[in-house]
């Protein structure tokens, strides 16, 4: 295991998609990767009162990331995210994944509220070092949310999978 930002890492083992960093000439370097896996988050919540049945709530999210592509090979990254509920329906958001190299994968956030059963997608805006010029997207179900008290949030990610492909990378 690795300390990592504070978090315990799984060690890395170099998945297909994940290792590679493309080559503009390479065909391959534009072919579609699929991944699944799983993220355990804790963090911090601050809510605001609104005229419905439920609060709005800010929500800022770190914790282990471990996926793996179509070939069992698995990686771990830390997951980080900043998200807001509107307390209805809308829940909108930025994460960043980090690998151990400290290469970097960034995505919007979309979804119903953040609470135990329901379904965040994710679409990759970029990245940095061998996640340069990523894109792609992903989806996540909560498996849990767990309030310790009213500003601790916890939870689980479940059917965690999506599709990327590394493009040309930015100069």
């Amino acid at each position: 295991m690795t300390i990592f930002s504070g978090w315990m890492m799984p060690p890395a083992m170099p998945a297909v998609g994940f290792a590679v960093a493309p080559n503009p000439q390479d065909p391959q370097s534009e072919q579609w990767h699929t991944f699944q896996g799983s993220w355990s988050a804790a963090g911090r919540r601050r809510m605001l009162p609104t005229e419905g049945a439920r609060a709005a709530a800010v929500v800022d999210l770190s914790g282990t990331m471990v996926l793996t592509d179509g070939t069992g090979a698995s990686t771990g990254f830390l997951g980080e995210a900043i998200g807001f509920d509107d307390g209805g329906s809308l829940s909108t958001g930025r994460a960043v994944w980090t690998d151990p190299q400290a290469n970097r994968i960034f995505s919007v956030l979309r979804g119903n509220s953040l609470q135990t059963g329901r379904r965040i997608e994710g679409t990759f805006r970029g990245g940095t070092g061998r996640f340069a010029g990523i894109m792609g997207e992903y989806t996540l179900t909560w498996q849990y949310v767990v309030s310790a008290d009213e500003h601790v949030v916890q939870g689980r990610t479940v059917d965690l999978r999506g599709r990327f492909r590394l493009g040309a990378r930015q100069r």
